[in-house]
């Protein structure tokens, strides 16, 4: 029962896909992974239904290109994947239908999170159909993985208020379920909160969630249940977003032992050690440590470079060409990673 009353209130893919051949030739292609979401959600390719468990394998291919950091595949395999699902889903009922949806609202997950990582306008749609997709599935973790990102979207379209109401309600929804995924769901949901807090300039809620969060992510411990399909539950995380935090309040000098107490080697995939380095630019950026700041960009694009090219971090590399300080190399490192 408690269950019900939480979900109330909150592509033809072959065996290359699942088996990551045939991602050289895509990656090849100049293709924009914004333009592929938008075709992905509103223009949907043709698709047959396959079996729920080959549906699952598909979605972990997708997620490996997501944690990887490679966003043109990951805009182009996310076509077929949803296509995929949404055939699915429509041809089965029970609990295969359940297991379908619980797919869709993953695969519309990570569309939405491609989405912020592009600057486009179709995470509101995205995150809206993940949701959707979420509630039907019956299923705790992925209705709190939707929630996680239709905020991220409130957020940025200037309703960060209303993302942390959003968030903090589901959050506290979660705490009933007894299972580590839904609590390592709410540990997320409560540094989303935290970061959106931060950003609408509400130091103290910021800070208090974020507590929070840490409190959750240190009783989950390294429990292999707690891994989500974006951003993991663990003490590290929480380090991180504290970085992101004080950027947002415009105290970044306090995000500095944060960013001192872990090494970006902790972070197991590209996606979050490019995070990482990224907030660690934008802190040193602010504090007006120009060198610093150009090794962090550089190390972000070591370590995964289409997060060097996101428009956010670009900019970043652009205020360096403007500043007195002698940069090696700093014109070639902006035209390569398109700052300029």
């Amino acid at each position: 029962m408690r269950r019900r009353q939480l979900l109330a209130g909150a592509v033809g893919l072959g065996a290359a896909m699942a088996t990551g051949q045939g991602r050289a030739a895509a990656s090849s292609r100049a293709s924009d992974p914004a333009g592929l979401l938008e075709a992905a959600l509103f223009q949907p390719q043709a698709s047959e239904p396959m079996s729920p468990a080959r549906l699952q394998l598909a979605l972990s291919a997708v997620r490996r290109d997501f944690t990887a950091a490679r966003y043109t595949v990951l805009g182009e395999n996310l076509g077929r994947l949803i296509a995929a699902g949404e055939a699915t889903r429509e041809a089965t009922t029970g609990a295969a239908r359940e297991q379908t949806q619980a797919v869709v609202a993953r695969s519309y997950v990570l569309a939405s999170e491609l989405a912020v990582k592009v600057n486009s306008d179709v995470a509101w749609a995205s995150a809206d159909r993940a949701l959707s997709a979420a509630r039907e599935s019956g299923r705790p973790a992925p209705l709190g993985e939707a929630v996680r990102v239709l905020a991220i979207a409130m957020r940025r379209s200037g309703r960060a208020g209303s993302a942390v109401h959003l968030l903090a309600r589901t959050a506290a929804e979660l705490d009933a379920e007894n299972s580590v995924q839904a609590h390592a769901v709410r540990t997320s949901l409560l540094l989303t909160g935290a970061y959106s807090a931060a950003q609408a300039g509400d130091r103290g809620t910021a800070l208090s969630l974020a507590g929070e969060a840490e409190e959750a992510a240190a009783r989950l411990g390294a429990d292999p249940r707690a891994e989500l399909y974006t951003v993991d539950a663990t003490p590290e995380q929480v380090a991180l977003y504290r970085i992101g935090i004080h950027n947002a309040l415009g105290t970044p000098d306090e995000g500095v032992a944060y960013a001192r107490s872990i090494s970006p080697n902790a972070f197991p995939t590209a996606e979050r050690q490019a995070r990482y380095w990224t907030d660690v630019a934008r802190m040193w950026a602010q504090i007006g440590d120009h060198h610093r700041t150009y090794t962090a960009l550089r190390a972000v694009d070591q370590v995964a470079p289409e997060e060097a090219r996101r428009p956010s971090v670009q900019a970043l590399t652009a205020d360096l060409l403007y500043t007195s300080a002698s940069l090696p190399k700093l014109r070639e490192f902006a035209a390569r990673t398109g700052a300029r």
